[in-house]
C-alpha cells in the first residue's frame, strides 16, 4: 500500500510550498491543497475499500483535521507523512463509526414491513358524539377545547379556571372513559 501512496519529490514539493503559503493566509493556495488532499483521501478509500458510501465523510474529516491542525505543519519535515497519518487516523474513525451504526440501524433501502395489527373500525361520527355527551361536563369540555377547537392545555386552563396539571389529567381521563365507552381497549389503561 505504501508505494500506491508514494510521493514524488516534485508533489512532495508542491504540496509544502502549498501548504507553507496556506499558513501565511494565501486562501487560493489553501484551496489547491485542499483539493489535493481531497483527491488523495478519496484514491485511498477506493484504493483500501472500493466504492463505500462513506467516503466523502472519510475526505470531509480529513479536510476538517487539517484545516485545524494546519498551524502544526513544520516546513522543515515532509509533507505527505503529516498528511498521510491525518487521512489514515481520519478514514479509521469512519470506518469505525460505520461499522458501529451499521451494526445497530438498518438502512432506508431495506426497511422491514411494519406488522399489521388488527385494529377495530374507527367509530362513526354518531357513536362519538354519544360517547361525548356521556362524559362528565367537565372532562367534555376540556376535550371539546383541546380536540376540536384546538385549544391549548394552558388556554384551556385560563377559561376553564383550571391548573395545566388539573387539564392533562381531566383530558386523561376522559380519553380513557371514551375509549371504554367506544369498546376500544389500549394496554396499560
Amino acid at each position: 500500500m505504501a508505494a500506491f501512496f508514494a510521493v514524488t519529490p516534485d508533489q512532495e514539493r508542491d504540496a509544502t510550498r502549498l501548504i507553507e503559503l496556506a499558513q501565511r493566509g494565501d486562501k487560493e493556495a489553501y484551496a489547491s491543497l485542499l483539493i489535493l488532499a481531497a483527491a488523495a483521501v478519496k484514491r485511498m478509500v477506493a484504493h483500501r475499500w472500493g466504492n463505500v458510501a462513506w467516503a466523502d465523510d472519510a475526505v470531509q474529516e480529513t479536510l476538517l483535521s487539517i484545516h485545524r491542525a494546519r498551524h502544526t505543519f513544520d516546513p522543515a519535515r515532509a509533507f505527505a507523512p503529516w498528511f498521510y497519518a491525518i487521512a489514515q487516523n481520519r478514514i479509521i474513525d469512519v470506518v469505525r463509526r460505520e461499522r458501529r451504526i451499521g451494526g445497530r440501524e438498518i438502512g432506508t433501502d431495506v426497511l422491514p414491513e411494519p406488522p399489521v395489527q388488527e385494529t377495530s373500525p374507527a367509530p362513526d361520527a354518531e357513536r362519538v358524539r354519544a360517547a361525548l355527551a356521556a362524559l362528565p361536563d367537565r372532562q367534555r369540555e376540556v376535550i371539546v377545547a383541546m380536540k376540536f377547537g384546538d385549544e391549548s392545555v394552558r388556554d384551556v386552563g385560563a377559561r376553564l379556571g383550571m391548573s395545566d396539571s388539573a387539564v392533562k389529567v381531566t383530558a386523561h381521563r376522559g380519553y380513557k372513559a371514551l375509549r371504554r365507552l367506544l369498546g376500544e381497549s389500549r394496554d396499560g389503561d
